[in-house]
């Protein structure tokens, strides 16, 4: 869970293979287990054993039959074990409780500020997440990782928040670390839009190697998922919202920088502008609605960041040559402003770049952070699933 690349599991054949091929459905018996992992038939039976015997598998009814006897299936135990993920936005968290499939066994949401500094926002959403696995009947499974996803720049050596823009008071501030000792088990800490195009590439296209997903919200991130595996370079890969743009007006950045894409483009841009002409939009929700319901200078407003936002991404395009672009966020509702950035790049790009590819908006809803995060934290559960086999 301390780094490594993300987005595809790391190639080993010990227990911790065998637990996800059960617990991502790839694999449902001991021969399925055995075919896949490439291990000979005694040594998954033998293994499979002695995850029974942990309490992390339990076999039921009877599988499919490919000829001769119906195999036992396979599944992961109920006290096998619950993921607690927290995916941070500037004014709330969305709170999660998963099993180790990755599928939400509770959710809620949390009012919070993050401007109030890491210290007491960490230990507010922590504290959540312990109410929020108790409430739904989970205090007796054991927790075996916490996620955090945060609006910032997070390096991956080290859980920590390195120059943030919109985080006052927690640049440098070891959120790994300070998890880590809040919860007592280990912790994984990684930008939000990263844990976006995990959950959205895991989700929604599998198949495909080389993704960019986009979140369009408060602010602007980008994640990118090379070769089938989540792109961290040193923590900064896919920060696009501090690009340097043109624009008729100055803009300062937030970061000290004049006129950066999320200075023009992002929510928190839109409600400035919005305002400034006397039109009250709290959030990019309520900017969707305002577009959804007819209102000229919402329109106005989401389709020119579209086109800035446009002019960013057609570089990239050509640059990186994805084979899809999805966009999500809670501004990709707002058609006009997906409708301009899909119309820039078609336009703009070489014909190389856009022949095969695909732009979407986000197909896994609003949880996908929270699904990017229970991916990666099933991904590098080797070293919990040793020390329970050692019990």
């Amino acid at each position: 869970m301390r780094g490594g690349a993300g987005g595809r599991p790391p190639q080993e054949t010990g227990p911790a293979a065998l637990v996800r091929l059960v617990a991502t459905g790839q694999a449902e018996s001991r021969a399925e287990l055995a075919r896949l992992s490439g291990l000979a038939a005694s040594s998954v039976s033998l293994r499979v054993e002695q995850l029974i015997e942990a309490g992390l598998f339990a076999e039921e009814g009877a599988g499919a039959s490919r000829g001769g006897r119906r195999p036992r299936r396979l599944r992961l135990a109920r006290e096998a074990g619950v993921f607690l993920v927290a995916d941070l936005g500037a004014h709330h968290a969305r709170l999660a409780a998963l099993d180790l499939t990755g599928t939400p066994r509770a959710l809620a949401d949390l009012a919070c500020d993050i401007s109030v500094g890491p210290e007491a926002t960490l230990a507010a959403v922590i504290d959540s997440l312990r109410a929020l696995a108790a409430e739904h009947g989970l205090a007796d499974v054991p927790v075996r990782g916490v996620g955090i996803g945060l609006p910032g720049p997070v390096d991956p050596a080290t859980g920590q928040v390195v120059s943030p823009s919109r985080m006052p008071g927690w640049n440098d501030f070891p959120v790994r670390e300070f998890v880590d000792a809040h919860a007592g088990i280990p912790a994984l800490v990684e930008n939000d839009a990263n844990l976006m195009a995990v959950g959205e590439h895991r989700r929604s296209w599998p198949d495909l190697d080389n993704v960019m997903v986009i979140k369009l919200g408060s602010g602007i991130g980008c994640g990118v998922i090379v070769d089938g595996r989540l792109h961290r370079g040193r923590g900064a890969a896919g920060d696009i919202s501090h690009v340097r743009i043109r624009s008729e007006a100055t803009v300062d950045c937030s970061c000290g920088h004049p006129d950066c894409l999320e200075a023009h483009a992002s929510g928190a841009a839109l409600t400035a502008s919005l305002a400034a002409q006397g039109i009250t939009a709290e959030s990019p929700a309520e900017i969707v609605d305002l577009v959804a319901d007819g209102v000229p200078q919402a329109t106005a407003a989401v389709r020119n960041a579209g086109r800035l936002i446009g002019d960013v991404l057609t570089a990239l395009v050509n640059f990186f040559n994805p084979d899809a672009l999805v966009i999500g966020g809670s501004l990709s509702n707002a058609e006009p402003l997906v409708a301009t950035i899909r119309g820039a790049i078609y336009e703009r790009c070489l014909p190389l770049a856009t022949r095969n590819l695909e732009i979407a908006t986000s197909r896994a809803g609003r949880d996908v952070g929270i699904l990017g995060a229970g991916h990666l934290l099933l991904d590098h559960s080797a070293e919990w699933i040793d020390r329970t086999l050692d019990r």
